[in-house]
């Protein structure tokens, strides 16, 4: 387990009138925005929270609001925009200053409602989906372009939005954790560990060493399985047929290893709030571990191939870019983020997970093309077989929680995923969940994503999609 500390979650309650001022002052200090959102009150009353975090502690910024109208905080924090357009549709706040307020779940709305409007000579829009020709779920694209260049793209996603957040409501504790898990079946351990790291720190439970190692071990076969598929997805989009099928193998091999492991390819219901059940003896370790060493020696062969295929390399230089400023200011996290120079992996700050010694990596030069993209994946596995083989070097045993603070209605859990920092805030009425709202790594980088694409030839957009590799279902809990 790390010797990081725990860091103390602070609940600042304002008034509606001072919701902005709160915000900006607690990002002006420094604090990183972690998302917004609001929940039902009574009748006439929505509750507004917005969480932020720095290296010495976690703050919840929470107000009820009875005119459901605040000030907006885009202009400061442009990372927050989907945040209020999404309680803008799902709870009628008006956020001033937030013009025009285009829908993000309301698919109810003419096109022009949600599109940026471009005028000039020559210019013309390009759609694709909702629906694909693949196995992908429901996503609109909307290209503004001039020939082939993209002026502008509009994201539309939540066309299968389930209401998993408000349907857990009201459910023990212990029993929702179904609905954090399904919310992606790609990210279901990463938010499943976070909505049990919220449910713990409310409760006043810190995990002992082997519910840590259970954790952990779990997240790093999710990253696994997911960085083999993410490399081959982007080889596919330049038609490198060798780079794909060979990581596509690599993929299936991970997964048939997390059955075996866990009972399950993508690894469900082996999350539990407080406790694990799962073992692993010294014969199944050894196993474990020598499949994992296979996999990565497989790994640095194939790799070597791609560094030295010019022809796939050319594809990848300076195409979707996304600065160390943009990635900033919209809030980027994860991979994305690192690749555009932005050294922050929430496994260096977990206290409750087995990180130690963890240090994040950026690839080098980190230019926030396709190819530091790609770069930062196989960087990132690297560490993931590393992380595994320690983690694999003894048995597992069954791990539990144990009572360390006081009990609090509030708790925040944040974990790495596979595309970056999710995190999970839970509020409690005794052992029952009163809310829970889920922000996602996938959700945070949809808006980089189409910054991104700006400048670039739409025949680029499937390469430049597949370096991000976002969830659909992330954004359609």
């Amino acid at each position: 387990m790390s010797a990081r500390r725990a860091r103390p979650l602070i609940v600042t309650p304002v008034a509606a009138t001072s919701w902005r001022t709160a915000c900006v002052a607690a990002r002006g200090n420094g604090e990183r925005f972690e998302g917004l959102f609001a929940t039902a009150g009574d009748a006439e009353t929505v509750e507004l929270r917005a969480l932020f975090s720095s290296p010495a502690e976690t703050r919840l910024i929470v107000c009820e609001d009875r005119d459901r109208s605040v000030e907006t905080l885009v202009d400061a924090i442009p990372a927050a925009a989907w945040d209020e357009r999404e309680a803008h549709d799902l709870h009628g706040v008006r956020f001033v200053g937030h013009e025009p307020m285009r829908p993000l779940l309301d698919h109810n709305t003419p096109l022009a409602a949600w599109t940026v409007p471009t005028v000039g000579h020559d210019t013309h829009e390009v759609a694709v989906g909702p629906v694909h020709a693949g196995v992908i779920e429901s996503g609109h694209f909307r290209f503004h372009v001039v020939g082939e260049r993209v002026l502008h793209l509009d994201v539309r996603l939540f066309y299968k939005r389930r209401g998993l957040e408000a349907a857990a409501a009201g459910h023990p504790l212990e029993t929702s954790v179904a609905y954090a898990q399904r919310s992606c079946a790609a990210c279901a351990v990463t938010n499943s560990v976070a909505y049990a790291q919220a449910c713990e720190q409310a409760l006043g439970l810190a995990p002992d060493r082997e519910l840590s190692r259970s954790r952990t071990l779990l997240l790093e076969l999710e990253r696994v399985y997911n960085h083999l598929h993410d490399i081959s997805a982007i080889c596919a989009g330049v038609g490198f047929a060798a780079g794909t099928m060979a990581y596509a193998t690599m993929k299936e091999r991970a997964q048939r290893l997390n059955e075996r492991v866990a009972g399950h390819r993508f690894l469900f219901h082996t999350v539990r709030v407080a406790a694990s059940d799962q073992t692993l003896d010294a014969e199944a370790v050894a196993r474990a571990r020598g499949e994992l060493r296979e996999l990565r020696a497989e790994h640095a062969r194939a790799w070597r191939q791609l560094q030295f295929t010019a022809s796939l390399q050319a594809r990848l230089d300076g195409v979707g870019i996304l600065t160390r400023d943009d990635a900033s200011r919209l809030g980027a996290v994860g991979p994305v983020a690192r690749a555009a120079g932005i050294l922050r992996d929430l496994r260096s700050e977990s206290p409750h997970l087995w990180y130690p010694l963890f240090e994040p990596v950026t690839a080098p030069g980190a230019a926030g093309d396709v190819a530091s993209r790609t770069v930062q994946r196989a960087l990132e596995l690297d560490q993931s077989f590393m992380v595994l083989d320690q983690l694999l070097a003894a048995p597992l045993a069954p791990g539990r929680t144990q009572a360390t603070f006081g009990e609090a209605e509030f708790g925040v859990g944040r974990v790495e995923s596979p595309r970056g920092a999710t995190v999970c805030v839970i509020e409690r009425n005794g052992s029952r969940l009163r809310a829970m709202h889920l922000r996602t790594g996938s959700y945070a980088n949809w808006p980089a994503l189409a910054h991104a694409t700006a400048g670039n030839l739409l025949p680029e957009f499937p390469l430049i999609n597949k370096s991000f590799e976002l969830c659909y279902a992330c954004a359609d809990r």
